[in-house]
């Protein structure tokens, strides 16, 4: 994608189209104990934790529901055992897919990933065959609203950002992955409110889409995999200008 607010965009209009808030629950449910158990209950010491922790209250996850999944990773309460696993493919057009998943049971979710993408006009890739054309890195978005650009850019700067674009409505601040958490800690303390933050695969290689009907292909095939309960992220490196998204909805 070209611009993460472009990003969020689409993830907007899938969001005001067909995710169901159960379905949302259940993925940053999974995210929580994950995050527990790799790295404990505490999210004063626990980084993940806490970015998994504000996801979820942004997204107006219950208490108890977050408390519980925190429980499940920490094994005061029995879970489920979930797995982290990653598929990468090609779209139509020529486009690069990544598919981050959590899941219980590998074989299924393998099953269902393939499916999506042999019958939505892609294929599955072996490990390593996407990975490349992408780059692990930190986006941090903040509201541009009432903020001098050029004072804010020197701000993030400061804070150890590697880059920092104006996207019309929000900054984006871009991190190494492993400085994502001290650059985020110190634009709070600047004063400085975000959006958005986590740590995500962006593409260095762009596909641009100019018609409407391969936007369309495209899509189908995004919505297929993000649609899948045991998905938890997709990345992708099409670039749909503002114009064919608009036609989209």
């Amino acid at each position: 994608m070209a611009g993460h607010s472009k990003w969020n965009n689409i993830q907007h209009r899938k969001g005001a189209q067909d995710r169901k808030r159960a379905s949302l629950f259940t993925k940053l449910g999974r995210e929580l104990t994950i995050a527990a158990k790799e790295g404990g209950g505490d999210p004063g010491f626990n980084p993940r934790l806490r970015l998994a922790i504000e996801k979820a209250k942004a997204g107006n996850m219950p208490k108890d529901i977050l408390e519980r999944a925190i429980k499940k990773g920490t094994g005061e309460l029995e879970g489920v055992d979930y797995m982290e696993m990653r598929y990468e493919g090609y779209g139509p057009a020529g486009t690069a897919f990544i598919v981050d998943v959590v899941t219980d049971n590998k074989n299924r979710s393998a099953s269902e990933i393939r499916t999506a993408f042999t019958r939505k006009g892609g294929n599955l890739g072996t490990d390593g065959a996407v990975s490349w054309m992408f780059k692990k890195q930190g986006v941090i978005t903040v509201k541009s609203e009432g903020l001098d650009a050029d004072e804010f850019m020197m701000a993030a700067l400061e804070a150890g950002a590697e880059d920092v674009s104006d996207e019309g409505d929000v900054f984006e601040v871009i991190t190494d992955y492993t400085e994502f958490q001290t650059v985020l800690e110190n634009l709070k303390a600047a004063g400085y409110s975000y959006e958005e933050a986590e740590i995500a695969m962006n593409p260095e290689n762009k596909v641009e889409i100019t018609d409407l009907e391969t936007a369309k292909k495209v899509m189908v095939l995004y919505d297929a995999l993000d649609d899948l309960d045991d998905v938890q992220e997709v990345y992708a490196n099409f670039d749909i200008p503002e114009e064919l998204l608009e036609q989209l909805d």
